[in-house]
């Protein structure tokens, strides 16, 4: 965040049927009254502001990329600072948002780019973020085939969209889909969400092996090679409890084995089931006792 201080520099902005410039004169109308009908978030900047610079990009491309489910109003408080003083804005850039005629949420500085994708998701929920939800619902009920028809239906309007990739990885990770689950993983958009991806890649590995073994016999395998391989079968099959039972005895026998890989599968299961499942819950401790 920087104070309101103006120098003499000039920026261009591109604005199209979701962004557009308003002024003192049309702010009631171009922001307020708008409200009422679209959210309406407003971005009061300055040529000269360095952080407003950084800012203004974001807000522009996710005004494009939602499609109308927000208009971005841009402020220049150069030319306006009656409606600065108006508003309080003692730092730029500010972002406020107006719904129903209010400001309903609002911040100062250059937030990252995921922190303002979520701010927007808060305030003007689009049709692709309720399908992400009912997908969320759905994965946390383990309805992994509704869940994944669900996210098809918004990355193929958003094929970048973070949230939905994860939840994409996840369902067919759940289904046993490694190779296509990998997929999505290597091809990641930039986003916070990407962490999530990278803990369930060594699974995703793993039932992508399974996919090409495709149920090769483990005769020629020794026994501890056997025990990994049927826990993968397992995994590939949804049958978590056991297949974590076999990681686990697999780890008491050779904490080294396959450089590590079934602690990082065991973890990729934790991160598939999320912190407060129950297996996660007891199969951490499981874990923590071979390991420490």
């Amino acid at each position: 965040m920087v104070q309101l201080e103006p120098q003499n520099e000039k920026v261009f902005v591109t604005f199209s049927e979701f962004i557009f410039d308003t002024a003192e004169d049309t702010f009631e109308t171009d922001v307020v009254s708008r409200s009422y009908e679209t959210p309406v978030i407003v971005d009061f900047w300055a040529p000269w502001c360095g952080p407003c610079r950084s800012l203004g990009p974001v807000l522009e491309a996710l005004a494009h990329e939602r499609g109308g489910a927000f208009l971005l109003a841009k402020v220049n408080v150069d030319e306006n600072p009656g409606l600065a003083v108006r508003f309080g804005v003692q730092g730029i850039p500010a972002v406020k948002a107006y719904h129903n005629g209010d400001i309903i949420a609002q911040f100062t500085g250059a937030a990252p780019e995921p922190t303002v994708r979520e701010f927007i998701q808060r305030v003007a929920p689009g049709e692709g973020d309720v399908i992400i939800s009912e997908a969320a619902s759905l994965l946390a009920t383990r309805h992994w085939e509704q869940a994944e028809e669900r996210l098809r239906m918004v990355l193929d309007s958003q094929p970048h969209n973070p949230a939905a990739t994860l939840g994409m990885v996840r369902t067919l990770i759940a289904q046993g889909k490694g190779d296509a689950a990998l997929a999505f993983i290597e091809d990641f958009p930039a986003s916070s969400e990407i962490v999530a991806a990278q803990q369930l890649q060594p699974l995703a590995r793993l039932l992508a092996e399974v996919e090409r073994r495709n149920g090769d016999e483990v005769d020629d395998m020794n026994p501890i090679e056997a025990q990994y391989w049927q826990s993968a079968r397992l995994l590939a099959l949804g049958q978590h409890a056991a297949a974590m039972d076999g990681l686990l005895g697999v780890l008491r026998q050779d904490k080294g084995f396959r450089t590590g890989e079934p602690r990082l599968v065991i973890l990729g299961v934790f991160a598939l089931l999320g912190d407060d499942d129950p297996l996660t819950r007891q199969y951490r401790d499981e874990l923590a006792s071979i390991l420490f």
